[in-house]
């Protein structure tokens, strides 16, 4: 069974979250830092096996562009030039339901590399 398309997709830029809203009443916000932290990219991920990369000093990011690609999926273009992931709506929605594991996850793999979620240079932002 396939998850549920969104109905509703609108990216608060003041919270850098992005909203994930379903005709089943459910609704979603997902930080624009967990959203990119998890990238499906294969930059991100890996290219198999235990080759995924961690991704730190993200904590500031945000979005410049959202555009869909085709009808199953979203492509996000972040401020820090990535945009090479789609995120399927399967693995939106599985993000957005396994949200709480992931992050405590993702924090727990930071401390034991001894990285952090701020940014380790001062980041400038086109306008």
């Amino acid at each position: 069974m396939s998850a549920p398309i969104p109905t509703r997709v609108h990216y608060h830029q003041k919270s850098r979250e992005l909203e994930l809203a379903y005709q089943n009443g459910e609704s979603y916000r997902l930080s624009v830092e967990y959203l990119r932290v998890y990238s499906p990219s294969a930059e991100v991920r890996g290219h198999g096996g235990d080759t995924a990369v961690l991704q730190v000093g993200k904590k500031d990011v945000g979005l410049q562009n959202i555009t869909q690609a085709g009808r199953y999926a979203l492509k996000l273009h972040f401020d820090d030039g990535h945009d090479s992931g789609l995120y399927s709506w399967d693995y939106l929605y599985s993000l957005a339901v396994n949200q709480e594991a992931n992050w405590a996850d993702y924090l727990r793999r930071l401390e034991e590399a001894g990285e952090s979620r701020q940014p380790k240079t001062i980041q400038f932002k086109e306008l």
